[in-house]
């Protein structure tokens, strides 16, 4: 019987955390499709870990987490790919072939691509303290802990987000209204 539980509360915590993940690796990476993945990456993680998970006081935090940590990672990767595609281009003529642009995320209203576009102008750690405690929802304890830092260095990337996001967005409204 204890392992029946255990599955029925695990598919739970799967189907209420996976949108949040999804929308928490989204504002992180950019990018929506890229973003399911990596939740559904964090879900297998999940499950490779239950035992371990299931005793934690917050697998809500162990989640979102895995979930950034495997954002920077994916981040990585597409610096790394980046500058090799560079150090190989300019040691070859252009072939004119087109490259992949950021636009797979179906149309959105001018305000929400104002704002991810704001948040993903942020420095990564300022990005990640913003989004594990605004939109994980993550207090600034369980942040610091994910993130491996003090308590204070959370408050301080937090501020120094939002003023760079009230900045860039007071712009980009003045722009509208011009």
């Amino acid at each position: 019987m204890g392992a029946v539980t255990d599955d029925t509360a695990l598919a739970a915590l799967c189907r209420d955390e996976h949108p949040r993940l999804v929308g928490l690796v989204a504002l992180y990476v950019g990018n929506r499709a890229v973003a399911e993945d990596l939740a559904q990456e964090t879900l297998i993680r999940l499950h490779q870990h239950w035992p371990r998970v299931r005793m934690m006081d917050s697998p809500h935090g162990w989640l979102c987490g895995v979930a950034v940590n495997l954002a920077r990672s994916w981040w990585r990767r597409r610096y790394a790919e980046h500058r090799a595609n560079r150090r190989h281009q300019a040691g070859c003529a252009p072939d004119g072939e087109a490259a992949p642009g950021r636009g797979d995320d179906p149309p959105e209203p001018d305000t929400v691509l104002a704002v991810r576009a704001a948040v993903a102008g942020l420095p990564p750690r300022q990005r990640a303290a913003l989004v594990l405690r605004f939109y994980a929802g993550l207090s600034v304890a369980e942040t610091a802990r994910q993130m491996g830092c003090a308590e204070g260095t959370v408050k301080s990337l937090t501020h120094k987000a939002l003023a760079a996001l009230r900045s860039r967005l007071a712009m980009t409204q003045e722009d509208i209204r011009a």
